[in-house]
């Protein structure tokens, strides 16, 4: 009777266990994060627009291009720490914006360090059809 108990106990935490472990890692493309965020905007990304936001300082000491260089195809360095980062434009780096949680934490907290705020949707689209476009 004991090991029965502990054999369900394990079997329920390893469910759960699976089933978080499956909302984690959610796959995606670069093309349907731009297609989320300009359905959460309702209009379209503008690459223009994009490129003129990820350079500008939005009146704060960075901008995106401060730590991702410009164009942002390149390796470059965090303007603070000095860490390496890899190329933003996902022609440059295949496994950029192919994972939906760190998309989400990466925009969050760059956001905060470039506006004080978080990006809207509308932000996010133009800024991501600007990278697309980057080949």
């Amino acid at each position: 009777m004991m090991k029965s108990r502990k054999f369900q106990r394990c079997v329920v935490l390893l469910g759960v266990a699976f089933a978080l472990g499956g909302q984690s890692a959610q796959a995606t493309t670069p093309q349907a994060q731009l297609q989320r965020w300009q359905e959460a905007a309702g209009q379209a990304g503008q690459a223009a627009r994009g490129q003129e936001f990820f350079g500008r300082r939005h009146g704060g000491e960075w901008s995106c291009a401060s730590c991702h260089g410009q164009p942002p195809t390149a390796p470059n360095r965090h303007a603070s720490t000095g860490k390496s980062i890899a190329p933003l434009a996902p022609a440059f780096h295949a496994e950029r914006f192919t994972d939906s949680a760190k998309v989400d934490k990466w925009f969050k907290r760059n956001c905060k360090d470039v506006l004080s705020r978080e990006c809207t949707s509308l932000e996010k689209a133009d800024v991501l059809a600007y990278l697309i476009g980057l080949k």
